[in-house]
Order: C-alpha cells, then structure tokens, then sequence
C-alpha cells in the first residue's frame, strides 16, 4: 500500500516513516508536518496515497479535520497521544488509532486492520462498477466471485441468500455463487418486478416460486425460504394480485 505520514512532531514523524520503510508490503510515498500541505496533496491530481497516518492534534488542521475535508479519502490510521480521540476517530471511518509514544507491535496491529479495510473497499469498488456497467440491460449482472469476475443471468436466479458481509446466489442447474457484497446492495440491482426481499436474510425471485405453504415459499427440489414478518404485508399483496379467482 502507497502511504503518507503526517505530523507536526518530528521525532514522531520520522518514527512513523521508518515503520512504514521497514514494513513489507507499505510504500513511503511521501511525509508532511503540516496538515494544510498534506490537504493540498491529498486533494491534488498527483496523490496516489492509499494509506494515511496522520497525527489527530495538529495547529491550522487537526487531523480529524482534514479527513473530513476529503471526499473520497485514503484508508486512515490516527496517531494520538490521547485515548479519547479514539472514538470520534472512528466516526470518521478510521481503520485504526496508534497511541503515542508509537510501538511497532501497535504499529503492525493497526497496518494489518488498514490492509484488511483496504481490501473490502476494493473488491466493493470493483463489484460497484462492474454492477453498475451490466445491470442496465436488466439480463445479467457481473459479481465478483473467488478472484473472477462471473457473470450471473437474472433468468438462473432462484434466491439470494445473506451471509453478513456476504451474499450467496442459488442458482438453476448451476452451483452457488459467492460475492463479498451485503443484501441490501445486491437488493439495489436486481429488478424489482421479478424479485422481493421476503426476509431480512433472503430475496427470492417471484417467478421461481412453485408454492406457498404458511408463509414459507417453496422452489423445485423442495428448496424453502421464510417469510420474515416484517416484509409479510407486501408478500401477501405480491400473492393476492396473482391469485386466480
């Protein structure tokens, strides 16, 4: 990962620069003891910045500021010398704080948390895009999946299954297919005529239904998904209106 290191100390921030030297994997791109010359970088054509350690108490800029003043900002790490900041840290979407004076074991926790948040913003960032560029045509959609990128048609759907930061799709004569991604953003693509989320786990596709038995829907091969009580109401409408009378 392409880092910056930001502090007006500098003991702290030769510190900070020689972790990131030493750490495979971390590139120094560039260090700053000004906030307002890191901004300035940050917002420049030039940042190729995706890792920041910045220090939260700095003059003209604190560090929590200067977060916020980015739109899409890098993945942060904040070092402190106050404990207390943690929390507001995290409220700007900070995968970590270092308490000062620095170690390297604390160091090495918070890169592997950074690395960690990295990687999910990538394969999100990836599976967005590919999403966004395929499901216009309302077929298929392209999900990232084991270091592939699949193609799945809305057609195979039978339903989608939540598996927290994951969602799993079952699918007609094929195998499941996997995607880091949350059921509610996969809710978002998929056509809302042919699908309906029944349950805080599981949207089905309406056409793929061949019963239902006191709330649970039943697809071929005896396959069953629950009703959640919380989406009941608009089920009940989806069966009423295509009820034959």
């Amino acid at each position: 990962m392409k880092c910056i290191a930001v502090d007006d100390e500098p003991l702290a921030l030769k510190q900070i620069c020689a972790y990131i030297t030493k750490t495979p994997g971390l590139e120094l791109l560039q260090s700053f003891d000004s906030s307002l010359d890191a901004q300035k970088y940050l917002l420049s054509d030039e940042c190729e910045a995706e890792l920041v350690f910045v220090d939260v108490n700095m003059p003209d800029l604190s560090g929590i500021d200067l977060i916020k003043s980015l739109i899409e900002p890098p993945v942060v790490i904040f070092t402190t010398a106050y404990s207390e900041y943690a929390v507001e840290g995290f409220n700007v979407g900070a995968a970590d704080y270092i308490l000062k004076p620095l170690s390297y074991g604390d160091f090495s926790r918070a890169v592997k948390k950074a690395v960690e948040v990295f990687e999910h913003k990538d394969e999100e960032k990836v599976t967005e895009t590919a999403s966004k560029k395929f499901v216009q045509n309302g077929k298929y959609i392209f999900v990232k999946s084991e270091y592939k990128i699949v193609r799945i048609n809305f057609d195979d759907i039978k339903y989608v299954e939540s598996l927290r930061a994951y969602v799993k799709f079952h699918l007609e004569n094929r195998r499941p297919v996997i995607s880091i991604m949350t059921i509610k953003t996969i809710e978002n693509y998929l056509p809302k005529d042919r699908f309906m989320r029944v349950h805080r786990s599981f949207i089905v596709n309406l056409d793929k239904i061949t019963e239902v038995e006191r709330l649970k829907i039943v697809f071929d091969a005896g396959t069953v998904v629950p009703v959640g009580e919380q989406y009941k109401e608009q089920f009940e409408e989806f069966l009423y209106k295509s009820l034959a009378v």
